[in-house]
């Protein structure tokens, strides 16, 4: 047995005396962490045992500080595939994580009364957010109280959401198959279903753009909530997911004005802020929020010279870089 250091979490994998393989997580005794792995077992077991779906490893004892679960080994996660061969060779695996996630939320809609919400959005304007050159005002700030109200308030879209929808968090078999396990619940929660869509349409911290599959996941979703398939609902709650997503993001400027020029990050965060109005643009909705996200985004350029640059040319799921 050995434990490998996955920050803040400490993960071995133990084989029994009984020949089974299990993974064992631990919080180390971070602060930040506490209570994690007991969410994330609750979660699991609400899949396997509440409604009986298999899309994540089985748990087999937790306790508050650590969980025991099936070891989903030979599967590997889909971002170091997509890493190592780009995304073409593993689009069908893509599809198969949008796929998953958007059965979690089927499953699981109108199903999670008793489980504990997603502290996200959040309620108010983030903090950091007036420093950013456009202020958020007038039509603006009023469609973003919207918007917040659309997600706080997901009605029939109400289910468990992953809460960490990325590519590392899917496990899926290198050949034939994808097979795929969602795993790393523990930022789960009850919340709006459109909110595990937004990694398919607005780059998350690993990539500089992304692209593909997010129909996959709402025609996945619509086979257990049927409101998925009428496009201004749909429409409405995934522009304000993309565009929540792109100001929690923004808040990281003033670190990323301290970084010397050609810093990726910075042609990164104007790649989020320019696809989340962009799915607003395409859905036609949000327009005043989605404008000022554009306004932010010349703003951002202006200020930045070096990530000026055309960011419909960034390959979807390019690696972001230093």
């Amino acid at each position: 047995m050995s434990w490998v250091p996955v920050q803040p979490w400490a993960v071995a994998r133990v084989l029994l005396d009984d020949g089974r393989r299990v993974v064992v997580k631990g919080d180390r005794g971070v602060h930040r962490t506490a209570g994690r792995p007991a969410r994330e077992a609750a979660a699991l077991r609400l899949l396997a045992e509440g409604l009986g779906v298999v899309l994540a490893p089985g748990v087999l004892a937790a306790g508050s500080s650590w969980v025991v679960m099936e070891d989903l080994s030979p599967r590997v996660a889909l971002d170091g595939l997509i890493r190592r061969d780009g995304v073409g060779p593993h689009r069908g695996r893509l599809e198969a994580f949008a796929r998953a996630l958007g059965t979690l939320g089927a499953v699981s809609a109108g199903r999670v009364s008793s489980f504990g919400p997603r502290d996200w959005p959040p309620a108010g304007v983030p903090a950091g957010l007036p420093e950013v050159g456009v202020a958020l005002e007038g039509a603006a700030l009023r469609e973003f109280g919207l918007a917040v109200g659309v997600l706080v308030g997901p009605g029939p879209f109400e289910g468990l959401s992953h809460g960490d929808a990325e590519a590392n968090n899917v496990l899926v078999c290198a050949q034939g198959a994808p097979d795929a396990r969602l795993i790393d619940f523990e930022l789960s929660g009850r919340a709006h279903a459109v909110l595990d869509a937004v990694g398919f349409h607005v780059p998350g911290p690993a990539w500089m753009a992304v692209g593909g599959a997010g129909e996959v996941y709402r025609r996945a979703l619509a086979a257990g909530v049927p409101q998925a398939e009428d496009d201004r609902v749909y429409g409405g709650a995934l522009g304000a997911a993309c565009l929540m997503w792109a100001v929690a993001r923004l808040r990281r400027w003033e670190v990323l004005d301290c970084r010397p020029a050609g810093d990726a990050s910075r042609v990164q965060l104007v790649s989020t802020v320019e696809a989340a109005a962009g799915v607003a643009r395409v859905w036609r909705v949000w327009p005043a929020l989605s404008g000022w996200a554009w306004r932010v985004s010349a703003w951002l350029r202006g200020r930045w010279p070096d990530a000026d640059v055309d960011v419909a040319a960034l390959a979807p799921y390019a690696v972001r870089g230093r």
